[in-house]
């Protein structure tokens, strides 16, 4: 395929992710198609003509299934909010159109299985947006652990924290609606579950606690009751005997986009901040003990695909570059060559473990996955 023609749904801040990406993937890794810019569809027409212009799309329209019907749309960006991803991803799926979806995959396990066997049936790539994944200092961990530098796994710790949602008095919003799903349990524990599968492997069983530290939230002149979670926390039995367990919170004081990361193994651990995105913490349990400590590795373009941005180390790698990589990864499985990326098929079996994890919370006790 010569040149590929994209589609984009929503304008926000994944939206001006997946603009950027589709905007700079050629520049930064060469070759592949020419990806063209067709359609961009908002709320409003207005709207969607402004970003349009700004994002360098072709046309734009307020009706998203009029933009999935495009016969001059290959692939479809979905960044719309969750409650739509289910129709959207289905209906682009059934018109014969690739996606890359937006995590979580919906609110509903019923919807996200939905997704799931729309995208077989289809024979299409369908991806969601999991870019966490991507980091050239993940992909360095995972070559670690594939390596066996620090043994047999036996602890797996991963935490999630930003503050937005810290303040009580911040007004009720549609992230505090149950419409918007569970709440920290989908909207964040997601991502830790995508780095789980990536590097370890997805929990059997879950043991599972979420709590919402504040009642209810100011809502026009009265107080609406909170709906969602928005701290959670999960024990986790891992394939092989590891012990796992991740920590969620959006209401977190000065955290801003924390992802923490400690793996423990027999003869070593390894340690990732997301606040110090470019940095890995090594600890190999050899040589003389008055030795041992803590190694900083700062990632550079030794560890791929870095290079691909920028030639020297300590220049530093940040979020939008991941969307960058992840765009590359899904033009490569569409091409049919090896891919790093999270479909549909994956990304049920992280909803299955996050809805594994409310129902260990409403009953209270261990649930299977």
């Amino acid at each position: 395929m010569d040149t590929i023609g994209v589609g984009l749904i929503g304008t926000g801040y994944m939206g001006k992710c997946h603009a950027l990406a589709w905007m700079a993937v050629r520049a930064a890794f060469g070759g592949g198609p020419v990806v063209r810019r067709v359609s961009l569809c908002e709320v409003e027409e207005g709207l969607a003509r402004r970003r349009a212009d700004e994002f360098g799309f072709e046309k734009s329209t307020a009706d998203w299934r009029a933009l999935v019907a495009d016969p001059s749309v290959d692939v479809v960006s979905i960044t719309a909010p969750t409650v739509l991803h289910a129709p959207m991803a289905v209906a682009a799926l059934e018109a014969g159109k690739h996606v890359w979806c937006e995590k979580p995959m919906a609110p509903a396990l019923g919807d996200a299985e939905r997704m799931a066997a729309a995208a077989r049936a289809s024979g299409k790539v369908a991806i969601l947006g999991y870019n966490y994944i991507q980091s050239p200092a993940i992909r360095y961990i995972g070559k670690l652990l594939k390596a066996g530098a620090i043994g047999k796994v036996t602890q797996v710790r991963v935490e999630m924290d930003e503050d937005f949602m810290a303040d009580p008095e911040a007004p009720f919003s549609w992230r505090s609606d149950q419409s918007s799903g569970l709440g920290a349990p989908d909207d964040f524990a997601v991502h830790p579950m995508s780095l789980l599968l990536t590097l370890i492997g997805l929990p059997q069983e879950v043991f599972g606690e979420l709590v919402k530290p504040f009642a209810d939230r100011p809502d026009g002149g009265g107080r609406h009751a909170v709906e969602t979670f928005d701290i959670a926390t999960a024990l986790l039995r891992l394939e092989g005997g590891a012990a796992g367990t991740i920590q969620v919170s959006r209401a977190a004081w000065g955290r801003k986009g924390r992802i923490q990361i400690q793996i423990f193994g027999a003869n070593g651990a390894l340690f990732f901040d997301q606040e110090r995105f470019n940095e890995v913490g090594v600890y190999l349990a050899e040589g003389p003990v008055e030795d041992q400590g803590i190694k900083t590795v700062l990632i550079g373009p030794s560890h791929p695909p870095y290079a691909r941005f920028i030639p020297a180390p300590g220049h530093q790698l940040g979020f939008n570059d991941l969307k960058v990589i992840e765009a590359h990864e899904l033009l490569n499985r569409i091409s049919g060559k090896p891919s790093l990326t999270i479909d549909f098929d994956q990304g049920l079996a992280i909803e299955r473990v996050i809805h594994a994890i409310s129902r260990s919370h409403r009953e209270g006790r261990w649930q299977g996955v």
